[in-house]
């Protein structure tokens, strides 16, 4: 696959979108014809904030269609499972799920059920789904997502199995509804896709090849949420660093984020994930220097190995990374940067290990993810030696987490006394409300319900391991 360069190969045309428009408007039709009263759709999306937000457009092709949405799987009328192809774990639970409805499908014909999102997009998976669960309607890849109604459509009125999965480097489709999970905290996503090829990953295979969106586009929809009263906006891209390049709007990552800094309005700006092979000192000055832009930096380091690093391909050292995040801290000294790290990866040695552990302690993480290797089908560390065993693996890993949790008291406890602007975003399980810091940390505290989806001021007066507790002020 080529990298993506020509605006006019990535955007889906006008047309396309008005025949998917007929195609939701027949299905109307006909679920109006059958139904009595509207069917119920349940959808579940498994994986990253980028399926998130593939999930919400899902449903809100699906609710233009006719379906009401529900949260209960009992019932339905229609089960998709948008799916994530980045942990076997995720798939497990994938092909679980779908077997159980085997029953369910002999008793009820009419159910349809559909499978799609990042595990389509594998050949391996789409003849496991066609030999194991035949009863499956509906089968189709992450860059056709657009084109639910169609499937729908051809399934409803014809009875027939919609299998589609091409082999491109993906779309962008502007203008398809959206039912948004929350009233107050927004997925934008920026671009789609991945050129990096790390070796342990298989995001560019089912997402393609690395398309942005037009910068007009990302600035009208974040206006428009400002407008409606949304609080936060997440930024999503495989890799946000990368925004603008492909193709070449003239605009990069920082100059994107300064506009929408401008936007008017009480809100913040986050966003993810950013890859340290193009994070930039523009970018972390752009950060310091807008007041909307958290102060939060998501920058996966996988491994404090050097060579490790350049047996995963990621393109930059120990040195450079750690040279980032001394000029994060210095430009942003209350910055609070989250990583991602791989424990295990093939070939690595214990005292390779320890260099990550060693990294981790001089970078002072607020929290990180931190997963013991899992090869995936398609990827080149699949087939590279890998002699330690998981049982070994699993000691590496307590002991990084080990590492992290000290790290992570010493810095919540260092909160304690002082107040911070939080976005109060649900009730605990304890009843009590939480909140978030710019720095992505939780923060809960007695208060009323009716300050959900509002900024508060929060004083802190305890801290925990990984959240803190507080007071209102």
């Amino acid at each position: 696959m080529s990298p993506v360069s020509d605006r006019k190969n990535i955007s889906v045309p006008a047309e396309e979108t008005e025949k998917q428009k007929e195609y939701s408007q027949l299905v109307r039709e006909i679920i109006g014809q059958r139904y009595a009263e509207p069917p119920k759709a349940f959808v579940h999306t498994y994986g990253c904030q980028g399926n998130v937000a593939d999930g919400e457009r899902l449903e809100g092709m699906l609710e233009e269609m006719g379906y009401r949405l529900v949260n209960e799987l009992d019932g339905a009328d229609l089960v998709l499972y948008n799916t994530c192809a980045i942990r076997e774990h995720a798939e497990d639970r994938v092909f679980g799920n779908v077997g159980a409805f085997k029953q369910q499908k002999t008793v009820n014909r009419d159910m349809r059920i559909l499978l799609c999102g990042c595990m389509m997009q594998q050949e391996w998976v789409v003849e496991k789904i066609k030999k194991s669960y035949p009863f499956v309607d509906i089968v189709f890849g992450t860059h056709v997502m657009h084109r639910l109604p169609e499937f729908l459509y051809t399934s409803l009125s014809r009875g027939k199995k919609v299998r589609e999965f091409p082999e491109h480097d993906g779309v962008i489709v502007e203008e398809l509804p959206i039912h948004r999970d929350s009233d107050f905290k927004a997925w934008v996503p920026i671009m789609y896709g991945c050129n990096n090829f790390c070796t342990y990953c298989i995001v560019p295979y089912v997402r393609g090849r690395e398309r942005s969106r037009e910068p007009k586009a990302i600035i009208a929809e974040v206006k428009q949420l400002v407008a409606q009263g949304y609080k936060e906006i997440t930024l999503l891209g495989q890799n946000v660093n990368s925004y603008g390049k492909n193709p070449d709007y003239g605009m990069n990552f920082a100059a994107l984020l300064r506009e929408l800094n401008a936007i008017e309005g009480d809100f913040i700006i986050r966003f993810m994930t950013s890859h340290p092979k193009d994070c930039t000192y523009e970018l972390l000055d752009t950060m310091a220097a807008c007041k909307k832009v958290a102060k939060h930096l998501h920058l996966p380091f996988q491994s404090g190995s050097n060579r490790v690093l350049g047996e995963m391909n990621r393109r930059y050292t120990r040195e450079k990374y750690l040279d980032l995040l001394h000029y994060a801290y210095s430009v942003m000294p209350e910055l609070s940067v989250t990583s991602d790290v791989i424990v295990g990866f093939p070939g690595e040695t214990y005292e390779e290990f320890l260099e990550t552990v060693s990294l981790v302690e001089e970078a002072k993480f607020t929290s990180m993810y931190t997963f013991i290797f899992s090869p995936r089908n398609g990827t080149k560390a699949a087939q590279m030696p890998d002699p330690v065993s998981r049982e070994e693996k699993g000691k590496w890993f307590k002991e990084l987490l080990d590492a992290q949790e000290k790290i992570a008291a010493v810095r919540t406890a260092s909160m304690v006394g002082k107040t911070y602007r939080v976005l109060c975003e649900s009730v605990s399980k304890g009843g009590l409300i939480e909140g978030r810091t710019q720095g992505n940390i939780i923060i809960e505290f007695p208060a009323e319900t009716s300050v959900i989806g509002s900024f508060r001021d929060v004083k802190v007066t305890e801290s925990l391991t990984w959240i803190l507790r507080g007071e209102l002020q």
